[in-house]
Order: C-alpha cells, then sequence, then structure tokens
C-alpha cells in the first residue's frame, strides 16, 4: 500500500536530489575527491546548475511513480520540491 500524505512526498522531494548529486558526482567527477568537487562546482557554476538539473531528474521519475498511484497528496509534495530546487538551479544559473 502506498502511503499519500504531503509530508512524505516534501522529505522524498527533498533527499532523492541528494541522492541524485552523489550519483551526479560518481558518475562525472569520481576522480575528485569530494572536497576538490566542492572547489570544482564553486570556480564553475555551470555544473553546479547542470548538477541540480540532473538530480532533479530522480524526483520527475518518482513524481510519475506516485501519480499513476493516484497518490496525488505525495506527488503534490514531490512537485512543491522540485519547484523549489528548479528556483535553485535558475538562481544559480543567472545570478552567480
Amino acid at each position: 500500500m502506498v502511503k499519500d500524505n504531503y509530508i512524505l512526498g516534501v522529505v522524498l522531494g527533498l533527499v532523492l536530489p541528494f541522492l541524485g548529486f552523489y550519483l551526479f558526482y560518481e558518475w562525472k567527477f569520481s576522480v575528485f575527491s569530494f572536497t576538490e568537487f566542492g572547489d570544482l562546482l564553486i570556480q564553475q557554476k555551470s555544473i553546479l546548475s547542470a548538477m541540480i538539473s540532473v538530480s532533479l531528474l530522480l524526483n520527475g521519475g518518482v513524481l510519475t511513480y506516485f501519480f499513476q498511484k493516484q497518490a496525488d497528496k505525495t506527488a503534490k509534495g514531490i512537485f512543491f520540491t522540485t519547484c523549489i530546487y528548479a528556483i535553485i538551479a535558475i538562481a544559480c544559473k543567472w545570478f552567480l
């Protein structure tokens, strides 16, 4: 049974991009230490916005899953946090 509530959606929406961040790091930049990768993100802002965008792909997949299971409250929570992360990605691209 799929639990349907906003809190679960918000928690999933907040946690999954961090998992995506880690997977992005392992996929593209695992030759660097995590500290070196952090320095690289600070120096090259385009990598930061790309990383946030790729990290949000996990939210898209889970969002689709919960919509198909008709767990609309959970999906709304995921969508809300995805919008917040998308605003952060746009802000990083435009202002940093």
